[in-house]
């Protein structure tokens, strides 16, 4: 099967995810400017999360621009990518109304950190089935920014029980070191 049906099921998933995260914003009883200032925790943690969920539908579309075949295992490590993914919103919303709180700001983190590994999981199974030599394996080279996102989301979680706005100073960090679409693959499709 070629990567087109993956990208277009996934695709699809984001794209309502997204939309389900604008539900998590509350509309507010007043007509004042004033009546909005409550709401500003939950739409920063919104503004977050509609990046991360931007910043993984860019990098999975070029991801899959050098991917020539898909197997089984690269279809489930998707769909492992898609439920990390799939709790954002939730997260979001916990996170939000209750005011960055440690165990809202550390699930947060927890879910962006399986949301990584799972991206990791699904990056190893497609050079798995293209092969060490296959364009993808030789765009990603070390993945050092992935292996960093990861420990960044460790220390950020970590510190979300101590002083939550470190946890998202972290969050915030990696998601501008992905905020540009990988370069590796930008490259690579290039040439």
């Amino acid at each position: 099967m070629t990567s087109s049906r993956l990208e277009a099921f996934s695709d699809g998933v984001i794209a309502i995810l997204i939309t389900i995260l604008v539900l998590t914003l509350h509309i507010p009883q007043g007509m004042s400017w004033r009546d909005l200032s409550p709401l500003l925790p939950d739409f920063l943690s919104y503004v977050l999360s509609f990046i991360y969920l931007a910043i993984y539908w860019n990098n999975h579309h070029h991801m899959l621009k050098l991917t020539r075949q898909v197997s089984g295992a690269i279809l489930w490590a998707n769909m492992h990518l898609l439920f990390w993914l799939s709790l954002i919103p939730f997260t979001t919303g916990w996170m939000g109304q209750n005011h960055f709180a440690p165990q809202p700001t550390a699930l947060y983190g927890i879910v962006l950190l399986m949301a990584a590994l799972a991206w990791q999981l699904l990056q190893l199974a497609i050079v798995r089935h293209q092969g060490p030599g296959s364009t993808l394996a030789k765009a990603l080279g070390s993945d050092m920014k992935g292996k960093l996102s990861l420990l960044l989301y460790l220390a950020g979680v970590a510190s979300a029980f101590y002083q939550p706005w470190i946890a998202m100073a972290l969050y915030v960090i990696v998601a501008l070191m992905w905020l540009i679409p990988d370069r590796r693959f930008e490259s690579t499709i290039a040439a």
